[in-house]
């Protein structure tokens, strides 16, 4: 499973870097880029709930093959479309809404399936070596996605995504595990009451799961607007901005390494507050620097502070959720940390073109340390987990 998903999520990254600046260079719009990140994430956010009931109701397997495969057959759709130079940016938000509908049903059937396969105690570790095969893959799928677009062409990258899908499919079929859920008659609805009053049982699981929100609501858009920085701030090309995803994929590596490294340690809500504090100042650091290497430095310092929060919190989630109820609690936590980011993102496309992209990241980045520091000593139920 952990070979299948990196190399289908190089293949995704690859699409990314060609998606990212094939919308820019058509459009010349930081509000096209939002918008195209927006059409993404919504659907997550209106059907992943729908999608947690799915991965309690059914193995799990074929929830997230049937997910593979609408991705796939969109990635070589694009692929077409730019090949025969009849790409118009409403085809690319329409493939791009379409995928998060099929990351919607996919994503908590995953979120759920990976802790099943270890035990309780590797779980941390787990999480975070997932968290490595994803920027492990941020830091490959740009680099090869720069060499294809330079090279190659943009139809290349978004091919070459599509053959990607595969590597997941055919882990899928040689997985032994199975989830069989009991049989219910409870209707969706009722399913999904049932999640939510299990969260709200849960304290902490509340606080955790805005904090995931507001995590991804401030910091995601720095990764998404890094087109603008490139462009428009230090006047480079798409060699510059796979580059600043590089640098913070290879930092999201550190931190995954340094979370597996510590394993099941204790007091894992305060190292995640305190992993807040940094991801804010990085954030800020890189809105406000005219230094391309100093950029490089914020950028990998942000990618390493970035992963290492969304280990450890995953991970408490993880601890605190029991498999019967995992798929739709998961689901809960995805539509918040997935609904931040479209949030995030709408809200800073707005706001960029009107205060500039420094401005608006490092306003962003001061707000995160603001919100750490508040749940570090003022709220401090998750401080104490």
């Amino acid at each position: 499973m952990w070979i299948g998903a990196c190399t289908s999520t190089i293949g995704t990254w690859m699409q990314i870097v060609a998606q990212s600046w094939l919308i820019y260079t058509l459009t010349n719009s930081a509000t096209m880029l939002a918008l195209d990140q927006v059409l993404g994430g919504l659907p997550l956010l209106l059907f992943s709930l729908v999608g947690g009931v799915v991965a309690d109701r059914i193995d799990r397997r074929y929830a997230l093959l049937a997910s593979q495969y609408v991705q796939m057959s969109s990635a070589f759709i694009l692929t077409a479309l730019v090949a025969t130079h009849s790409v118009h940016v409403w085809q690319i938000l329409t493939l791009s809404f379409v995928n998060g509908c099929a990351q919607s049903i996919g994503g908590p059937a995953y979120a759920a399936l990976i802790p099943t396969l270890v035990e309780k105690d590797d779980m941390p570790n787990a999480i975070a070596l997932n968290s490595i095969q994803f920027n492990l893959a941020v830091t490959i799928g740009p680099a090869l996605g720069g060499v294809a677009l330079h090279n190659l062409g943009m139809s290349w990258c978004f091919g070459l995504n599509g053959v990607s899908f595969l590597a997941p499919i055919i882990a899928l079929g040689m997985l032994h595990t199975r989830f069989l859920p009991q049989p219910t008659g409870e209707s969706i609805l009722d399913s999904m009451k049932q999640g939510f009053r299990f969260v709200r049982k849960q304290g902490a699981m509340e606080i955790l799961i805005v904090l995931a929100f507001l995590m991804t609501f401030l910091a995601v858009p720095a990764r998404t607007f890094l087109p603008v920085f490139a462009k428009q701030i230090f006047h480079r090309g798409s060699e510059t901005y796979a580059a600043f995803l590089s640098v913070t994929g290879a930092g999201s590596i550190l931190g995954a390494l340094a979370v597996a490294g510590l394993g099941n340690v204790g007091n894992k809500g305060k190292v995640a507050l305190t992993m807040l504090v940094c991801l804010g100042a990085s954030m800020a650091g890189f809105a406000v620097s005219t230094s391309l290497w100093i950029s490089y430095v914020a950028l990998f310092l942000f990618g390493g502070a970035l992963i290492a929060v969304f280990a450890m919190v995953s991970s408490l989630v993880q601890l605190i959720v029991t498999n019967e109820m995992r798929g739709r609690v998961m689901s809960v936590y995805n539509t918040a940390f997935r609904g931040g980011m479209g949030v995030g993102n709408l809200l800073t496309g707005w706001l960029v073109p009107r205060f500039t992209a420094p401005i608006v990241l490092g306003v962003n980045g001061l707000l995160l340390i603001a919100v750490a520091l508040y749940f570090l000593f003022v709220q401090r139920r998750v401080a104490e987990l």
